[in-house]
């Protein structure tokens, strides 16, 4: 779909549909408020008949407006003026989106990018609505026999600003939802597949399949005779059990000279967790095709990247694997060394993300890395701890925690951080190694965290828990696209820093 900005008069639309506001109760909003003076009281005659009451996410669609030169006019409720915050900005402009795509407006002039939301400004409104377009136009169904499209579906919609001084920070705000909404389909579609689609080795090729089309994106792949020669044996030891071969891609983002520091992003690639030999109950055991979730964030994210062509080295490495039972699957009481020389004792199979990353964090010490970023669907404790609305943070540098934490507020992709504290170290202390990859129930996902902060001590890292965020189950189980936004922004934020 189309975006653009432009400033102007709602009553000067030639259009199909024009957007405005109306507040609760039954209160016209200012550009509302416009064209109902040009059309002589028609909108105001409208609300006092009771059609219309303002509460949140209500639509009244009007035909043949007089003297209005568009062919429809969409009232949109925005509940109380007061209350208009982020939230409820975005669940406006979704049912606006949705609402104009089943009309047959094949495009519109949307002025509700003019409200007041509290605290933010016009880049920020712009960005999101673009944003939250694409998330409710979203669907997968690339493995339906049969499609049902739109008919008229909604092909172009241009975001009016207050003045002609605000159009180059609205186009901005466009580019750069565009590319988030992009990075975020990305990351969703690569997410649905199922997992006999999406293998590990799958995930290596939407990596290849994007580095053709960006010049300044490469993938390298890293097979398992790479990895046992290297001596990732505690990522080797959970894909043991599966058909399926581990494959670890890295995408090579250039955007700055060759010896600038790269950031670098680790995604879970576990494109199918059972559990292994401590196996997961069969109940939705069908959503474990979400543990990659956390490689179809950086997917995701390096999409966002490379089409916004930041000037910056960035890393994004998709740790793609398969946790299955089998005879020569790993077992309770295995003890591995992993790639570091630290031995790790196995107490379940089923904290198997943990294996897999340890290595991958050993083996990015190779680059130096200005900082490090995994994101990881790692424990289930975290759905316990926030729920489906935070990202769980933690952190072994305050500076890199708090840009992240940032990041997630700009982008409204919210983390909340969870304390790294030395007293929860000893929790995965073993008898018989140097450690256990489980910490008991208590604290399970700052545990999970200590253990991979044992692997992360020669560089600023943080981890990102998106356990109970990456995806939704029941009804509408699907992947939401997170945290591709913070990590967009958070990228953003760098080369802001770079290039100043």
């Amino acid at each position: 779909m189309e975006f653009s900005v432009k400033s102007g008069s709602p009553e000067k639309q030639r259009s199909a549909c024009v957007v405005v506001g109306v507040f609760e109760p039954r209160r016209l909003s200012q550009v509302a408020e416009q064209l109902d003076k040009v059309s002589e009281g028609y909108l105001s005659n409208i609300l006092r008949r009771g059609d219309l009451e303002g509460k949140a996410g209500q639509t009244l669609l009007l035909h043949n407006v007089p003297n209005i030169l568009s062919e429809r006019v969409l009232l949109v409720g925005c509940g109380k003026e007061r209350e208009l915050d982020e939230r409820q900005y975005k669940k406006i402009i979704g049912k606006t989106i949705s609402t104009l795509n089943d009309t047959g407006a094949m495009e519109a002039v949307c002025f509700l990018s003019e409200l007041h939301v509290k605290g933010r400004d016009t880049y920020w409104k712009v960005r999101h609505a673009v944003e939250a377009a694409h998330e409710h136009l979203y669907t997968f169904d690339s493995l339906k026999s049969h499609r049902e499209e739109p008919r008229r579906p909604l092909r172009k919609l241009v975001f009016n600003v207050p003045t002609r001084r605000e159009l180059p920070v609205g186009e901005k705000a466009v580019t750069h939802g565009l590319a988030v909404a992009k990075g975020v389909n990305t990351c969703r579609d690569a997410a649905n597949m199922p997992p006999n689609i999406c293998t590990p080795i799958y995930l290596a090729e939407q990596a290849e399949l994007l580095a053709e089309q960006y010049d300044n994106l490469t993938v390298e792949r890293i097979d398992e005779a790479q990895m046992e020669n290297l001596g990732m044996n505690a990522y080797l030891a959970v894909s043991r059990g599966s058909e399926n071969p581990a494959m670890m891609a890295l995408m090579h983002y250039q955007g700055a000279k060759n010896d600038s520091a790269p950031i670098i992003l680790i995604g879970k690639g576990l494109t199918f967790d059972s559990g292994g030999i401590s196996i997961k109950p069969s109940e939705n055991m069908d959503e474990m095709k979400y543990d990659m979730g956390g490689a179809a964030g950086v997917l995701g994210a390096m999409h966002a990247l490379a089409e916004l062509q930041l000037p910056i080295n960035v890393i994004g490495i998709l740790a793609g694997c398969e946790n299955m039972p089998d005879g020569k699957a790993y077992r309770p009481g295995d003890i591995i060394r992993s790639m570091s020389g630290q031995t790790i004792e196995v107490l379940n199979t089923d904290a198997e993300g943990r294996m897999v990353l340890c290595d991958v964090l050993t083996y990015v010490e190779r680059y130096n890395p200005e900082s490090v970023v995994d994101v990881a669907t790692l424990t289930g404790a975290c759905v316990i701890a926030l729920g489906p609305h935070a990202t769980g943070l933690l952190s072994n540098h305050n500076p890199l925690a708090h840009e992240l934490l940032n990041a997630s507020e700009q982008s409204g992709d919210r983390a909340w951080r969870l304390p790294l504290w030395d007293e929860y170290q000893s929790m995965i202390d073993s008898p018989f190694a140097d450690m256990q990859n489980i910490g008991g129930r208590p604290a399970g996902t700052i545990t999970a965290a200590c253990f991979l902060s044992r692997f992360a001590k020669k560089y600023h890292w943080a981890h990102l828990d998106v356990a109970g965020t990456a995806w939704r189950g029941g009804k509408e189980k699907g992947s939401t696209g997170r945290p591709v936004p913070m990590l967009t922004q958070f990228l953003l934020g760098r080369a802001s820093e770079q290039s100043s």
